[in-house]
């Protein structure tokens, strides 16, 4: 089906910028939707960032102005770019795609992807 791969992700201080990629690969015939989602040790996965077809945007409040995601159309791509980084942005981050593959019939199916998870620490 669709897999993606995730990179960028690191140790960086506190005010730090980090800038996560998300590739995916497959039978892809569109793509809708792309996000960033995180989890932190103890808590529940929460929606960073996500990014529409038409590149509308969305973030959750503790990132506005601080994080923008981005999305390379033609290379199937979506960056999570990370600016004054603070330490309550250490989690694991996933990525997520949303959209239609090529089925082995020919048929387009939705399929919703993940990502493997890359780490971000930032220190204090």
């Amino acid at each position: 089906q669709v897999q993606l791969v995730e990179s960028g992700g690191g140790l960086v201080q506190t005010g730090g910028s980090l800038r996560l990629s998300c590739a995916a690969s497959g039978s892809i015939a569109s793509i809708n939707t792309m996000g960033w989602y995180r989890q932190a040790p103890g808590k529940q996965r929460e929606l960073v960032a996500s990014i529409t077809g038409d590149a509308s945007t969305d973030y959750t409040d503790s990132v506005k102005g601080r994080f923008a995601i981005s999305r390379d159309n033609a290379k199937n791509t979506v960056h999570l770019q990370m600016n004054k980084l603070k330490p309550d942005d250490t989690a694991v981050y996933y990525c997520n795609v949303v959209g239609y593959y090529v089925d082995y019939d020919k048929k387009e199916r939705i399929f919703s992807s993940w990502g493997q998870g890359t780490q971000v620490t930032v220190s204090s």
